[in-house]
């Protein structure tokens, strides 16, 4: 125990000397080990004890807590949007490498060739800068409170547990939100502001349209015609982490001022998350889609749930052709024992499939039944079998007679 505790304590000293001054005495910022005990609670709350407890009860009903708190997420995650757009990023347009400029306490200063007073952050290289310029303070409290925002999405997953909706608590979901919390503290312990808050900027603005659409699912069913972009959402989701990527990345290929295990870190987690929603988007719309058009091919999309070819008196049947009246009354003695014993064949064909029709054996299989030579087509239906066959069997029998 005491090894462990002299761990902890160096772990301790070298962020303490290492990490930003400015920082070290805020709120969870001292150590990372409060924050990694939060995480982990979270994950054993979600996955063990919370659906052991909600076992033999009964769903919580929370929908106006679940409408409350998703309207307090897209305002929250709006003023953090704002936030990190003043602290820099406002009007950011150049693509240059673009080195913060310490001496200078403006808020903004002129960058370019057009001369206008933008945003002083570069998408292609910001070093962080640690000075107390109010601008820059002012990134650093939106950082913190960005680590803040990653405790109270725990709340998404405590609500799934209490709704006893545990087809949502995926391997994903607590995955990403288990492990953002940890990730970002180190941000703001060591580089808050600079080039890592393009990855804040970003999910801020997912957030706002992630938990303005779980606003309006959880108000009921007569908004779900409104939620018809969900899948969007998803792609939107990817999108994200493919620029955070690539934003992050380019800096292993030209010279910057930022701190190489930050790219790496930053970039990684945009790799690991952009595979996760990935297969999450195929098993939740493409595997969807392509079970629902197996659905439809098996009971019969173009056959349409049973439908068989229709039995017709020239066609499955076989009937006998109508004749010119001269070569009936040639070929009638020679062809009047032939034609009375293939009328009786008929008849006694489909007076046999009719009975077997009756008892199940041949339209519950919905196969092709072939009786007496004669191919009767099944699974057209309980009704419409029985009464084609007996149509034909009465056309058949009153042809006999007439001869």
């Amino acid at each position: 125990m005491a090894l462990i505790m002299k761990c902890i304590d160096s772990i301790n000293r070298y962020m303490d000397s290492h990490g930003d001054s400015r920082t070290k005495d805020w709120p969870m910022m001292s150590s990372p080990f409060p924050t990694l005990a939060a995480c982990l609670t979270y994950v054993y709350l979600v996955k063990v004890l919370g659906p052991r407890l909600m076992e033999n009860r009964k769903p919580l009903n929370l929908q106006n807590t679940l409408v409350a708190y998703n309207a307090i997420q897209v305002v929250f995650s709006a003023w953090l949007f704002y936030e990190c757009l003043m602290g820099g990023w406002w009007g950011s347009y150049s693509f240059r490498c673009q080195p913060v400029d310490y001496t200078d306490s403006a808020t903004s200063r002129r960058i370019g060739v057009s001369g206008w007073l933008t945003g002083h952050y570069s998408f292609r290289c910001q070093p962080v800068d640690y000075s107390n310029n109010p601008r820059t303070l002012r990134m650093v409290h939106a950082c913190w409170w960005y680590y803040f925002s990653k405790f109270t999405e725990f709340m998404d997953t405590i609500f799934f547990v209490l709704r006893k909706k545990t087809s949502q608590v995926t391997t994903l979901h607590v995955i990403h939100h288990g492990c953002m919390p940890m990730s970002v503290w180190f941000g703001v312990k060591f580089t808050p502001g600079g080039h890592s808050t393009f990855f804040g900027l970003l999910n801020t603005f997912v957030h706002i349209v992630m938990y303005t659409y779980y606003m309006f699912s959880a108000m009921g069913p007569q908004y779900q015609k409104y939620l018809w972009w969900k899948k969007y959402l998803t792609t939107l989701q990817m999108v994200q982490f493919i620029l955070i990527m690539v934003h992050a990345f380019q800096l292993l290929f030209i010279d910057c001022n930022y701190p190489k295990a930050f790219v790496w870190w930053i970039g990684m987690h945009a790799v690991m998350f952009f595979f996760l929603f990935n297969e999450f988007y195929k098993a939740a719309y493409k595997n969807r889609r392509n079970k629902a058009k197996a659905a439809l091919i098996a009971n019969g999309l173009a056959l349409s749930n049973g439908f068989c070819k229709s039995i017709t008196a020239h066609d499955d049947l076989a009937m006998p052709q109508p004749v010119p009246q001269e070569a009936a009354t040639t070929a009638a003695a020679k062809t009047k024992s032939a034609t009375n014993g293939a009328a009786n064949g008929h008849v006694n064909g489909l007076k046999n499939g009719y009975k077997q029709l009756a008892n199940g054996n041949a339209a519950a299989n919905g196969n092709a039944h072939k009786t007496n030579g004669v191919l009767l087509t099944n699974g057209y239906g309980n009704g419409h079998a029985t009464k084609l066959l007996d149509d034909v069997a009465q056309e058949l029998t009153q042809r006999k007679i007439q001869k």
